[in-house]
């Protein structure tokens, strides 16, 4: 006989709620099938766009990979040209470096990989991994808060979209005063924000 349990309830705790989610989604039994249903909807929320560079991010922790839709979407135009953070300790921000398949990485102050002696752009879109997302496109990081000081810099400010698993819907979420809303989140189940 197999036991099953009910979800644990999210902890109003954020380093305790960033630790339960990220456990959920790298048990996730059907996290494939989910990626692919990502990539889809990443594909076709990408149609109408008219970015030519999107910052995007080396999956970790079991992260969506956005990078395989992002190729298909770079091949459809030679002008378009995708971006991989490279976080700086000292002033805990990012850059973004010219990504390609097949091109030499190295790993970053943080041990994960970049793109190494590519040029460095500003994103036009910014691409965020979500370990969680609550009403009014509100993000839920890992809390070292480099997107929050890079997009507060970026000027211009790019477009930014969440990309997450439905699971980490946090409904009770709330912004803290350094929280900058996404202009978008996007999730295996479709558009999350903002509501169709």
């Amino acid at each position: 006989m197999t036991l099953i349990l009910p979800p644990l309830e999210p902890s109003r705790d954020k380093k305790t709620l960033r630790r339960q989610l990220q456990a959920e989604r790298m048990n996730l039994i059907d996290r494939h099938q989910r990626s692919m249903q990502l990539q889809e909807v990443l594909r076709v929320w990408l149609v109408g766009r008219r970015e030519r560079t999107i910052g995007a991010y080396w999956p970790i922790k079991g992260e969506f990979d956005a990078l395989p839709a992002l190729y298909r979407w770079s091949e459809a135009d030679a002008t378009r040209r995708i971006g991989l953070p490279v976080a700086d300790r000292q002033t805990r921000q990012l850059r973004f470096q010219l990504w390609y398949p097949g091109c030499e990485m190295e790993a970053d102050a943080y041990g994960i990989p970049k793109p190494k002696g590519t040029e460095v752009f500003h994103p036009e879109l910014l691409l965020l991994p979500c370990v969680g997302y609550g009403p009014g496109g509100l993000r839920l990081g890992y809390g070292g808060g480099f997107y929050d000081r890079t997009l507060a810099l970026l000027e211009p400010r790019p477009a930014t979209v969440g990309v997450a698993y439905s699971h980490g819907w946090v409904p009770w979420l709330t912004a803290e005063a350094h929280d900058v809303p996404l202009d978008a989140i996007l999730t295996d189940e479709g558009l999350a924000w903002p509501a169709a």
